[in-house]
């Protein structure tokens, strides 16, 4: 339960609470369970403050200052976070359906298991952060810059992800059927085993990236960026691969079976193993591929 002094001041107003922080900052105050819904939190110095489970749904709490906060379980439904500061703040399990975190600056946050259907994250800072087990179900992550994130078994249906850095992100058996990643930095991401069938990549940057294992069953990588990509095993049925690049890349044993490889540059690609009938290599370059009988194209 909060502690009765810390929510009278915080409810007594900005001056208040600004002023009685200075004067006691060792104290870090207690709000756990508090109801501050609704009401208007913008720019409030809420560092280190402990809010678990506190209702804080439709609060504007916009510029905030909450990094180092605990926010396990808290509701944020509706919550405007937009340009708040969250650097290792904690909101791990906590619901922030429909919430806005455009612009916010999340380094390291931990939204393990959070709850963020339609969240928005648009140019959010999340790098390093911790998302595993996340529901992102049609979150929009445009722009955000969300390198070295850990998004492993999250829930990524459809979410909007154009456009957003995702340099060495861990999407580990991650579930992004639908998503939409077009012009997106995915370059040393892990994608393994993540199911991305129907996804869009058009024009994406998944250079070097671990695609092991991964069901891409009709996506679309037209124009994509797969140099030395890893996509042993990958099921790539029927994607779509016109224009993209796929020098040095690993196809070992995938299914390319009634995929669109027209224009594709394959050069010194290994496709050994690979399954691809009805595969339409149509004008793709071919110089120095390892094609599926171990043989290599001249």
């Amino acid at each position: 339960m909060a502690n009765v002094e810390h929510l009278i001041r915080l409810k007594q107003g900005f001056q208040i609470w600004s002023d009685w922080r200075d004067r006691h900052r060792q104290v870090e105050p207690d709000l756990a369970e508090a109801n501050l819904s609704g009401i208007s939190l913008a720019g409030a110095y809420l560092v280190k403050v402990n809010l678990y489970r506190a209702n804080l749904c439709q609060t504007d709490l916009m510029s905030a200052d909450l990094s180092g906060a605990n926010l396990q379980e808290a509701e944020l439904i509706d919550a405007n976070l937009h340009k708040a500061n969250l650097s290792n703040v904690s909101l791990n399990r906590a619901y922030l359906t429909d919430a806005d975190l455009s612009q916010a600056y999340g380094i390291g946050a931990d939204l393990r298991e959070a709850y963020c259907r339609h969240t928005n994250f648009c140019r959010a800072n999340l790098i390093a952060a911790s998302m595993r087990k996340a529901n992102l179900n049609q979150a929009n992550l445009s722009q955000a810059r969300l390198n070295r994130t850990n998004l492993s078994e999250a829930d990524l249906i459809e979410a909007n992800l154009s456009q957003a850095d995702l340099a060495r992100a861990n999407f580990y058996e991650a579930e992004l059927l639908g998503a939409f990643f077009y012009q997106t930095n995915l370059q040393q991401a892990n994608l393994t085993k993540a199911y991305l069938s129907k996804t869009y990549f058009f024009a994406a940057d998944l250079s070097q990236a671990k695609l092991a294992h991964s069901d891409l069953r009709w996506a679309n990588l037209n124009y994509a960026n797969l140099r030395e990509a890893n996509l042993a095993e990958a099921n790539l049925r029927g994607a779509n691969l016109r224009h993209a690049d796929l020098k040095g890349a690993k196809l070992l044993r995938a299914n390319l079976r009634g995929a669109n490889l027209r224009h594709a540059d394959l050069r010194g690609a290994n496709l050994k193993g690979a399954i691809v009938r009805e595969a339409i290599f149509d004008k793709a370059m071919l110089q120095g591929t390892i094609m599926p009988d171990g043989t290599k194209h001249c």
